[in-house]
């Protein structure tokens, strides 16, 4: 595979890295890693100096370019990451943020947008500073980087830091005269070594302004320095070089070759000519290293996340696991409420079953003409009660499984009877109260309710009449019995019809119920099913990035 292909794949991992992520585009590692993708691009070349304010950084970069390209002065002034690149002409670039763009000749423009404030403040309409430069050494696609100077603001040290992800060569300007702290390395440690930024040249100005006893006191520290920090320059490169900047761009100014010897730029130019000889070959093995150590770190955020939300995933399935095996072992509870209420009340509306019950009840209620007061006192609280019970558990299957409710259980009743009678034959003396006598057994449910109604052998309709020692009916028994029977009849015809009617009506309300008493496992919730999503392209995205970073480590040898 191509080295820029392995570049693009590798880039298109990281950028989908951050969007799963969702990184804040302020924070440290998105920035760091856009700096670093976006810098996989570049064909060209980049030296980035970069050393605390009045530390002289333009001043040798001026010293390089043979010119007063850069605003220098006793007091700080680069405010801004300029860009210095090969032109035919000496020309300044301005690109502000809201897209104006400011092209002029010369470059004393860069006082008014490249340089500090009165607070000593960077400006912030700015978005890039671009000087061109008809020198030799940029022709080849080199391009030197100005950084503001450190140590001074926050904002300032957080754009050196980001910018240094973006070179190729890294210049550490240093101050004999002020020899680094500890903290000092241990932040130039983290911006440097720790993000695999390992292509570093010390340059210690301002040698020439000491003591000549105390020289090479101060150059053996900072030898010391230098090698504590890991180098990967080419074969018998030095890390350490001393040019006295503002001698050097003098002499340089003035074409003085010795003077400039002297100053130490020639052999500190001489490093980096073989330096650019051999790292610009190929860059990969610059810029690849820190894009390593960054998805490093992208790898273990994307593990984070997708072990955090595997998690939540997992406790969600198990959550909702529990909650069906709690639906389905509700839905076989009410199925067999429901059946055994069903068929309790099927059982009891059956005809035999009620003309068993009930017929002598009815025909005893319609002889005294209180059949309303007998169906609704003592038969339709009965049907109500075995229907509630059937009733109760579709209402249950409703709550708990969050369905409709279903039109309810409708028994009606039907008409009451209507009876004719015969003619009554004429009465006689011994049978006069023979019609209140013939009814009288069936009055139970007047005289003490339903159980006094009983009748044995389900013969209740018949009147039972006493039997007079050796004497026949009467024409008035006979009548008695008849209408009894008319009674009965019709108790019965009553009963049948209720039987049938409330039958079908429980047959049509089962089928309604069937379909409320049915627990259908749901859908999986919208917020799990975007977890898991989420999760399968955490995971994938790992995957891809493995791939890519295996392809980059073998493309390093």
């Amino acid at each position: 595979m191509q080295q820029q292909e392995v570049h693009h794949n590798l880039q298109n991992s990281l950028k989908s890295a951050l969007g799963l992520l969702e990184i804040d585009p302020k924070s440290q590692l998105y920035q760091d890693v856009t700096s670093v993708c976006n810098h996989l691009a570049n064909p060209g070349f980049r030296i980035a100096v970069f050393g605390p304010f009045n530390y002289g950084k333009s001043t040798l970069i001026n010293a390089i370019l043979g010119n007063r390209a850069l605003p220098i002065d006793i007091i700080p002034t680069t405010g801004a990451a300029i860009y210095v690149k090969y032109g035919n002409e000496l020309r300044t670039q301005i690109e502000m943020l809201n897209g104006r763009q400011i092209n002029e000749s010369g470059t004393e423009i860069l006082k008014q947008f490249a340089i500090l404030d009165g607070d000593r403040r960077m400006r912030d309409d700015v978005a890039s500073v671009q000087v061109f430069c008809p020198h030799p050494f940029l022709q080849n696609g080199v391009e030197l980087l100005d950084l503001p100077g450190t140590n001074d603001r926050e904002e300032q040290d957080n754009l050196v830091r980001d910018k240094l992800l973006t070179a190729d060569l890294i210049v550490q300007v240093l101050d004999a005269r002020q020899l680094m702290t500890l903290g000092e390395r241990e932040k130039l440690r983290d911006w440097l070594s720790d993000r695999e930024i390992k292509t570093v040249l010390f340059v210690v100005n301002f040698v020439n302004l000491l003591e000549p006893e105390d020289q090479k006191e101060v150059y053996k520290r900072l030898r010391f320095v230098a090698e504590s920090f890991r180098a990967d320059l080419p074969p018998n490169i030095s890390n350490l070089y001393r040019v006295d900047a503002l001698p050097a761009l003098r002499s340089r100014l003035k074409g003085d070759v010795a003077a400039a010897q002297s100053s130490g730029l020639a052999s500190f130019e001489s490093a980096l000519q073989s330096i650019l000889a051999v790292k610009q070959e190929n860059m990969g093995d610059v810029r690849l290293p820190r894009v390593v150590a960054l998805a490093s770190q992208i790898q273990q955020s994307l593990q984070a996340k997708a072990q955090a939300i595997s998690t939540e995933v997992e406790a969600s399935k198990n959550k909702r696991q529990a909650k069906i095996e709690i639906q389905q072992k509700a839905e076989k509870l009410i199925k067999q409420g429901f059946a055994a209420s069903v068929t309790e009340l099927r059982d009891w509306l059956n005809a035999q079953t009620l003309v068993y019950r009930y017929q002598s009840e009815a025909g005893a209620a319609l002889g005294h003409n209180q059949f309303s007061t007998w169906e609704r006192d003592f038969f339709k609280p009965k049907v109500v009660q075995l229907q509630q019970a059937v009733v109760k558990w579709v209402m249950q299957a409703c709550d708990f499984f969050n369905h409709p409710q279903p039109e309810d259980l409708s028994i009606s009743f039907p008409t009451h009877p209507q009876v004719t009678l015969p003619n009554q034959p004429a009465a006689s003396d011994s049978l006069s109260d023979t019609a209140s006598v013939g009814v009288a057994t069936g009055l139970g449910w007047v005289l003490g309710g339903p159980v006094g109604a009983a009748v044995v052998g389900g013969a209740a309709y018949l009147l039972n009449k006493n039997v007079k020692q050796d004497k026949q009916e009467s024409s008035e028994e006979v009548y008695q019995n008849q209408v009894a029977q008319i009674y009965a009849d019709a108790a019965k015809e009553y009963l049948n019809r209720f039987s049938s009617e409330a039958l079908l009506a429980l047959r049509q309300y089962e089928e309604k119920a069937a379909k409320v008493i049915n627990f259908q496992v749901p859908d999986e919730p919208i917020e799990l099913s975007s977890k898991r999503y989420q999760l399968n392209s955490l995971n994938a995205c790992l995957e891809n990035l493995d791939r890519e970073l295996e392809s980059v480590r073998a493309s390093l040898g």
